[in-house]
């Protein structure tokens, strides 16, 4: 994935997608000793940074596979992505979902057109149902995560955040199935000046900071986190491009996650998602090594469950 995939990847999405704003706030630089650039993906159709892979996959499909429409596995962002992405542009999603994802989420598809299908609550049957979709009706999969067209897309966002401020010394960014630290890695290292990329990852679901310790794609046991959206793990197309672009990925607590989740909504005034907070917990985590640095972090969504504030 070349530079010049990233601004085609761009100009093709473009009419499809915002570009959000970027956000400061004195305070919370001065929690996290540095200058802090919010670029709020909370503001993105749908509520999340995946509408940007979503749609770049489907409008590199073919006719022919645009015909016969596509189908995912998603408890929740990617599903409501590629249910509007596919809306837009006038194909058919087929959305897998585990029957214990979130009801306003499942809602939330089926208002985007999404056809949903429920299946039990683990990967074998996420799996199980889409190989079945593919093979009765001739659907094209795609990978929330790990797929080139869908990590190009996700990098889009910190493409434009580098657009807006050039001399960004890091990106954060928080990491679950891998696409948005994979793209955003390489628009920093495309677009950047020596601009570093730094993941944050709960210490419930630190999968990712394992794999780049042991150079393997690694698992996790129990996902007990608050951050949702994180569960997920690393893929064979992103994990490489994560080995080779990324500085390294901070763990934090679920305290400390909640701490940064309530300090956005209180000082930036925007709602975020927990798995959103994740990077910013690691910027303060790390206060001393970014000191007085300018930092881009990326707030991933804002498809927040606000029956269940942490708050």
């Amino acid at each position: 994935m070349d530079k010049q995939e990233l601004i085609d990847c761009h100009e093709r999405i473009k009419p499809f997608i915002h570009n959000t704003p970027v956000l400061t706030s004195r305070l919370i630089d001065e929690m996290g000793g540095a200058h802090l650039f919010f670029k709020c993906e909370n503001f993105q159709r749908m509520g999340a940074f995946k509408m940007r892979g979503a749609t770049n996959a489907i409008m590199q499909l073919t006719d022919e596979q645009k015909k016969t429409g596509v189908v995912t596995h998603s408890s929740g962002n990617f599903a409501q992505a590629l249910s509007l992405s596919a809306q837009s542009l006038g194909v058919k999603a087929y959305i897998v979902m585990p029957s214990s994802a979130p009801q306003v989420k499942k809602e939330a598809v089926k208002g985007y057109g999404g056809i949903l299908i429920e299946c039990e609550p683990t990967l074998e049957a996420r799996e199980r149902e889409s190989e079945r979709i593919v093979n009765e009706h001739g659907t094209t999969f795609i990978h929330p995560s790990n797929d080139d067209h869908v990590i190009l897309g996700q990098g889009t966002a910190c493409k434009e955040l580098l657009e807006l401020h050039p001399d960004l010394d890091y990106v954060v960014t928080p990491v679950g199935g891998g696409g948005l630290i994979a793209g955003s890695a390489l628009s920093a290292h495309y677009f950047g000046n020596h601009c570093k990329t730094i993941g944050g990852e709960p210490f419930e679901v630190d999968d990712a900071y394992r794999s780049l310790q042991s150079g393997k794609i690694e698992t996790n046991t129990t996902t007990n986190t608050i951050a949702d959206g994180l569960k997920t793990q690393l893929g064979n197309r992103n994990f490489p491009v994560i080995q080779k672009h990324v500085e390294g990925i901070v763990r934090v607590t679920e305290e400390e996650i909640i701490v940064a989740m309530r300090l956005i909504w209180e000082r930036l005034k925007i709602v975020c998602e927990p798995s959103s907070a994740v990077a910013l917990a690691a910027v303060i985590k790390r206060r001393g090594k970014l000191s007085n640095k300018k930092v881009g972090i990326i707030i991933s969504g804002g498809n927040v469950d606000l029956e269940r504030l942490p708050f």
